[in-house]
């Protein structure tokens, strides 16, 4: 597919290194010489050294023949612009990055209007991944996701003792018929292999076949607290992610002390956000959190533009026996670290909305549905056909990279956990548990050969 990404920001170039490995062509637009340079030496694109607002320039580029066109510039404005200069040109799809609030209540109508097929927004992706964790308590709607006769249950391990302290064939042993296809463990999802273990605390996801998951279901999902336990939060920074989350949280009945450190930025919350406690301070100030009553606290949202900032504190909250703190990280090569600092959930606004993207730019021909996973993970299912290039290969041969698991298919009626062994074929339904950081190598696999 042709691929055009006009504004070749933080999210333009992760979009772009996920898409990557797939078989478009891709052409990146920007003003940034230096950039395009840098990225035409790593990936295989074209690039275009000008400004995509620009009409003499999306003409000359031929942007009306593009299947998408993706706006994702560093202002919102010029992406709406892009985007609708794109679609009355005659791209077919055509995707824009929009993140202020003030654009998001007319959100239906800039998007009916202007022509725009999709508005992504990295902040409110990741309000809704921390909001559903919050009051739900389970990544998966109820803990469970169905697709006619396979099924994922989301559990703690604590739940199945038995499962505690054993390795992947071990636990293969015990439940010959399932799969664990994640694990969850002190605020990072991990996809397992033969040498991993199930330790206390961890939350697994298991797949298999609907009958028998909803059997299991029945002995490790009982009345436990739910969503009317978390009455009291604090978020930290007031940007345009705790401007969502304080909101949709307040709206929900929950009591929010909202954290902000620039005076005007709290004047503006102050005047647009119904029912939550703006505080004018400084969010690393551990005293003054303790005079508003940090302790208390149900649970702690680290959402600053600094990420070492937000981990900091995260780590420090969770240190005071807060039992849900969530941080949001936006650097790669910080996730590494998540796992030893105790943290209940990291997200990452970036990998959140590429993975959003890939969704669209796949498409329901290929892409079936994909759910979301703490917004470190995604669960997609495939139909493959006779194009792809995993097909007839044994799993083992596909050399799939540690982030990523086939985790179950269903064939003329029959559902297999697969194997080393195991081949795709045409037609087959295949669930795939990937890590977001993964995308890149997903899109190879569901590349034509």
């Amino acid at each position: 597919m042709e691929i055009a990404i006009v504004g070749v920001g933080k999210l333009g170039v992760k979009v772009c290194e996920a898409l990557s490995e797939g078989d478009h062509s891709i052409t990146l637009v920007d003003i940034n010489d230096a950039l395009l340079d840098k990225l035409s030496q790593q990936y295989d694109v074209m690039t275009i050294n000008e400004d995509g607002r620009d009409i003499s320039v999306l003409q000359e580029m031929g942007i009306g023949s593009f299947d998408y066109v993706i706006a994702a510039s560093g202002s919102d404005e010029t992406n709406m612009i892009v985007g609708r200069f794109a679609k009355e040109m005659g791209a077919r799809c055509v995707i824009a990055r929009v993140r202020d609030p003030e654009y998001m209540k007319h959100f239906d109508f800039i998007r009916k209007s202007m022509g725009i097929d999709y508005l992504v927004n990295p902040d409110f992706a990741i309000t809704m991944e921390i909001y559903k964790y919050l009051v739900d308590k389970y990544s998966l709607e109820g803990g469970i996701f169905t697709s006619g006769r396979i099924s994922l249950l989301e559990f703690d391990a604590n739940k199945k003792p038995e499962l505690i302290g054993k390795s992947m064939p071990e636990v293969k042993a015990i439940m010959p018929n399932m799969l664990v296809a994640a694990i969850s463990r002190n605020g990072k999802v991990i996809i397992p292999h033969g040498g991993d273990y199930i330790l206390e605390g961890d939350s697994v996801y298991i797949v298999g076949e609907t009958e028998e998951i909803t059997s299991l279901n029945k002995h490790v999902h009982d009345k436990r607290k739910h969503h009317n336990e978390v009455q009291k939060v604090m978020i930290i920074g007031g940007g345009k992610t705790g401007f969502y989350l304080a909101q949709k949280l307040a709206d929900y009945g929950v009591a929010v002390k909202l954290v902000e450190n620039s005076k005007a930025r709290c004047q503006y919350l102050s005047t647009r956000v119904r029912n939550v406690m703006i505080i004018n301070g400084d969010g690393t100030d551990i005293d003054m959190l303790e005079e508003e009553n940090l302790d208390d606290m149900d649970a702690f949202v680290t959402a600053t533009g600094l990420d070492e900032q937000n981990l900091l504190l995260a780590v420090t909250a969770k240190q005071r026996g807060i039992e849900d703190v969530i941080s949001k990280v936006s650097r790669e090569d910080y996730l590494a670290l998540i796992q030893n600092m105790g943290v209940d959930m990291v997200l990452n606004p970036l990998n959140i909305s590429a993975a959003g993207i890939f969704s669209i730019i796949q498409g329901k021909k290929r892409v079936i549905s994909s759910t979301m996973v703490q917004g470190q993970a995604e669960i997609v299912e495939i139909i493959a056909n006779k194009d792809m290039s995993m097909l007839n290969k044994t799993l083992m041969d596909l050399e799939l990279p540690s982030g990523m698991l086939i985790a179950a298919v269903y064939r003329d009626g029959e559902v297999i956990i697969p194997d080393g062994q195991t081949k795709i074929q045409d037609k087959d339904r295949v669930i795939i548990f990937s890590l977001l950081t993964a995308i890149p190598e997903l899109e190879k696999l569901l590349k034509r050969k």
